[in-house]
């Protein structure tokens, strides 16, 4: 990692840290876990330090810091910017003095843009309670990111001036093979392994063909995960690449670069995409299904030609196939309504969309798990919900029960290929779990 440093002396200073308590502040001010700090006078790089190693440098710092006279010990908080506010005030939000808020500020202006700060940035803090009550803050050090691997610390040096250190760390090519439990769902579990939300979508999305997330997940569940990511030094994910592999509920996906298209197939060589989605909007919950029914508008009971999924407005919702728009338009109960005719006379239906997707009209040609429309409330509803329906031959047919055609399998120097992919990912499964394996060198690298 790289220590660009500057050293900033501002012209008024009404608070210094003494030795001791400096000491620990630079200890404390390593907020940003397993990041390597290497100064500009020493020629060798300090070692990347574990969550655990990072943790007890923390406590030791609160621990052996000398209050100053009339402040308590420092201690650690978090600030973020609002929606409107300036860095500064955010800063000063932390009980600071204006002065010392304005001088952070102008010292960070040294390594970021302090005028165009987004709403949701963090800061964390350094900071001593004043043991008056009308006394303000001080401020001790600051710490926030910059970007996916970069950062700014600020800091009171020995003779209490600000210090700003601007670190980045190297990144490189990894594959990452995560096994985990689901504990909350499926995007937070995935996360704490590593993966981004942009993997964690396109597991959703694959077993969107063969499970219903509301029903057949469970807390405690298994998964694994394979998938390409860059990663930094320390081992945090900066961005996500291919998902090479998912296994959910016994049931495994393998990435295939056939001829024209990148497909999945499961561990038979089979594609696993089937004809339809059996969910065709991500994380929704089933609220009403095909039949009999008491109608929640009308209150009188009539068959309910579909099913409901309960949904955000906005929620996207996703082409169930491969087809061509059929119907784009408001009709009656269903408000703004949307059809696809897919091949075989297969079509599926949504309704109460709150708009369309970009360039969704009658004649458009949709690939499946397009983001086709979004969710709404339209037409006979009480509230934001897509409602789905499968059409067969003009008849519509129970979306849950209804068998579809299934995909194709794969045969002759196509699953011969196949098999020796499939045997690269289960050799890269079958290593440690705790381990992430390297992708270029083969080696492995602490899991964060």
């Amino acid at each position: 990692m790289e220590d660009r440093g500057q050293d900033h002396q501002p012209q008024r200073l009404t608070f210094k840290v003494a030795p001791r308590a400096a000491a620990g502040t630079a200890a404390l001010l390593a907020l940003f876990v397993a990041w390597k700090l290497t100064d500009t006078h020493a020629p060798a790089k300090a070692p990347t330090l574990d969550p655990a190693a990072v943790a007890a440098l923390q406590h030791q710092a609160f621990t052996q810091a000398e209050a100053q006279p009339g402040f308590s010990a420092p201690q650690s908080v978090q600030v973020k910017v609002e929606r409107g506010e300036t860095l500064e005030g955010a800063v000063q939000r932390l009980g600071v003095s204006a002065d010392d808020a304005r001088q952070a500020v102008q010292t960070l202006g040294g390594g970021m843009d302090i005028v165009h700060v987004k709403a949701g940035l963090a800061l964390q803090a350094a900071i001593a309670r004043p043991r008056a009550p009308s006394a303000p803050v001080r401020l001790v050090g600051l710490s926030l990111r910059t970007g996916p691997a970069s950062a700014l610390t600020l800091s009171r040096t020995f003779d209490g001036a600000l210090r700003l250190r601007q670190l980045a760390e190297s990144v490189r090519d990894d594959t990452a093979v995560a096994n985990g439990e689901i504990q909350g769902s499926l995007y937070e579990s995935a996360e704490k392994m590593g993966a981004t939300p942009t993997i964690t979508a396109q597991v959703v999305k694959l077993f969107s063909h063969k499970l219903d997330f509301q029903r057949d997940i469970q807390p405690g569940d298994g998964f694994k995960l394979v998938f390409d990511r860059k990663v930094t030094e320390s081992g945090r994910t900066v961005s996500a690449g291919d998902l090479q592999f998912a296994e959910l509920h016994g049931v495994k996906f393998y990435r295939f670069e056939r001829a024209r298209d990148v497909e999945y197939f499961d561990e038979f060589g089979k594609n696993i995409k089937g004809f339809l989605l059996k969910t065709p909007v991500d994380g929704a919950r089933i609220t009403s299904l095909f039949g009999m029914r008491k109608h929640p508008v009308l209150g009188y009971t009539r068959a309910h030609q579909g099913i409901d999924f309960g949904a955000g407005t906005g929620t996207p919702i996703l082409a169930a196939g491969d087809g061509t728009v059929l119907e784009a338009r408001r009709w009656g109960g269903y408000g703004n309504w949307l059809r696809i005719r897919h091949s075989g006379g297969w079509d599926t239906g949504y309704g109460h969309i709150s708009r369309y997707a970009s360039g969704i009209r009658p004649g458009s040609h949709v690939r499946q798990g397009q983001v086709v429309a979004y969710v709404g409330a339209t037409g006979l509803a009480t509230g934001p919900h897509l409602h789905y329906e499968i059409w067969k031959n003009g008849e519509r047919v129970n979306p849950l029960s209804t068998k579809v055609p299934q995909g194709t399998v794969l045969a002759g120097a196509e699953l011969s290929r196949f098999k020796a992919e499939k045997a690269r990912i289960d050799g890269l499964v079958r290593r440690d779990p705790q381990k992430l394996a390297m992708a270029d060198t083969g080696a492995t690298a602490l899991r964060r």
